[in-house]
């Protein structure tokens, strides 16, 4: 199943360590089929409020997200990231084809009895 690794991006030092992370962190996703969706950009909160940027990277499965994650070529660069950035970070499993959200009710309903 798709996974996906979320960041909302709250400030970026925009310096040479993160020029040199966005130089080299596409080389590390693609021996595990990672690819950006979101990269940045404005938003349009329609409900709520938004600030930072998104970031959504998608991956065939949650191993390859976590492998890519920990991956040695990875962990090389993530400081160059972490170290210049404040971001909230999760990494969660998409749904499966066909999904409908009346299926979350099934679950509830099941969950309170």
């Amino acid at each position: 199943m798709t996974a996906y690794v979320m960041a909302n991006v709250h400030s970026t030092n925009f310096g040479p360590e993160i020029i040199e992370y966005l130089r080299r962190v596409d080389a590390t996703m693609q021996p595990f089929g990672g690819q950006f969706l979101i990269h940045g950009g404005p938003v349009d909160a329609v409900e709520g409020s938004w600030t930072g940027d998104l970031i959504i990277i998608e991956f065939p499965d949650l191993d390859s997200a976590r492998g890519w994650y920990e991956s040695p070529e990875y962990l090389q660069i993530r400081h160059l990231r972490t170290e210049n950035t404040t971001a909230d970070t999760i990494m969660f499993d998409g749904l499966p084809a066909g999904y409908l959200a009346k299926s979350a009710l099934e679950h509830a309903l099941s969950d309170a009895e």
